[in-house]
């Protein structure tokens, strides 16, 4: 397979990337997940403090993805036309009204609106960290990159729910919120005085628009492919969330403290799946290492199948263990993937960034249900073996028969500057 040869003329149409525009991507990046997790330790607590039941509070979760999902499709269009500063700028003032305001919550439906204004806002930061990377970076370095500010994140993203719940036990959840409203505000200072304006802008030529981005996009199999192989691949990490729980418990009898622990390792493994894809994507390429990344990702679930028939798999190092092998190439290909949709045409990379966000968090949600009944209905992890292997080879499926091989003659055009579309 042939990877597209690298354009040479983004850093004519943006700043130079810097160490310090890295980091400020990272934390611009991990403020929603982060924001998400860490009161998850918070809500029995909740209950208690409301007087509510458990599904009402979990609102505080729920809603905030939906609220996530939605403001991507929003995000992304409006960075295009107004640039990436302005929109994260407006994103993360919203978060730190909104954050205040949860600390100041007297009610349990104030304390959700509040989260769902915090999760519109911080999600400009998670769509745009993907397009201000492909304005700084030719194609063939994009999937290592994102890859770099997904493995810092995630970090963070894996202690946050041992922080919120420290927070909450010592000065209780209110103080989750002091925290969070204090970084929001820092974050927010930091990209008006550090984060130059990266947006590529059309000087002639085709005049880019919503409805323009929208169409070409839409109307090219090669987004269309490394959208749906980074949804799908998503949606494995969402599926196996919403049924791993039930399996460990119920199913193999294990406390939930046991489970916590086994589940870190998926993290690890994804982690480890990242930093493997700063190395290889520059090397090999977007396309090459996502299909590096599908190879072990259907491996694994292989494996995985295979143990859960023989009954092996009631075994949680034989669950996880292969689960790792499939999170590893799961990272390489979900960062890779991004890479090549917000490379199609990388002067609406807001408006492919928000779309792919909106289609994850959207699919996603359906998927950890799907897990959740997988699990929770049978009597063995058969089910969600397969569901997953299923998924494996979809994904695998969408980048063969959508993403063209040797498209250099497409991806040179698809990289060139803006200004000469």
């Amino acid at each position: 397979m042939t990877d597209p040869t690298p354009d040479s003329t983004p850093a004519q149409a943006a700043p130079r990337a810097t160490w310090k525009i890295l980091l400020l991507l990272v934390v611009t990046n991990g403020l929603a997940p982060i924001s998400l997790y860490i009161l998850v330790p918070a809500l029995p607590r909740l209950t208690t403090i409301f007087a509510s039941d458990v599904s009402t509070v979990q609102l505080n979760v729920s809603l905030f993805m939906v609220g996530l999902a939605l403001s991507q499709l929003i995000a992304g269009p409006l960075s295009d036309r107004f640039g990436r500063r302005p929109v994260l700028l407006g994103g993360f003032t919203l978060t730190a009204i909104a954050t205040v305001g949860a600390m100041l919550a007297e009610t349990l439906p104030q304390l959700i609106a509040a989260r769902v204004l915090q999760a519109v806002g911080s999600a400009s930061g998670m769509v745009l960290a993907r397009a201000i990377v492909r304005d700084l970076y030719p194609r063939e370095r994009v999937g290592g990159m994102i890859s770099l500010v997904i493995a810092v994140m995630m970090i963070a993203q894996l202690l946050s729910p041992l922080i919120g719940g420290l927070i909450e036990t010592a000065f209780g959840w209110r103080a989750i919120f002091h925290v969070m409203a204090a970084v929001s505000i820092a974050i927010t200072i930091a990209i008006a005085l550090g984060l130059p304006e990266t947006r590529r802008r059309d000087a002639g030529g085709e005049k880019s628009s919503f409805v323009t981005d929208i169409r070409a996009l839409a109307t090219t199999p090669a987004f269309i492919g490394y959208v749906l192989c980074q949804m799908l691949a998503s949606a494995i990490i969402f599926t196996f969330a919403g049924g791993g729980p039930y399996v460990v418990v119920n199913q193999m009898g294990r406390s939930t403290a046991e489970y916590g622990v086994w589940f870190a390792t998926s993290g690890f493994a994804y982690l480890i799946g990242n930093l493997i894809s700063v190395r290889l994507s520059p090397r090999y390429g977007i396309d090459r290492t996502i299909w590096v990344g599908l190879t072990l990702q259907i491996a694994g679930a292989i494996l995985n199948t295979i143990w859960g028939v023989s009954g092996l798999n009631m075994d949680p190092a034989w669950l996880f263990g292969t689960h790792m092998i499939i999170m590893t190439g799961n990272a390489l290909a979900m960062s890779n993937a991004s890479a090549g949709a917000i490379s199609i045409r990388p002067q609406a990379a807001g408006t492919a960034s928000g779309a792919m966000g909106f289609l994850q968090m959207g699919f996603g949600s359906l998927c950890s249900q799907l897990g959740a009944w997988l699990g929770g209905a049978f009597a063995t992890p058969l089910p969600l073996n397969i569901a997953l292997l299923a998924i494996s080879c979809a994904c695998a499926t969408a980048i063969f028969a959508l993403v063209p091989r040797g498209r250099k003659r497409a991806a040179a055009a698809d990289d060139q500057d803006p200004r000469l579309l």
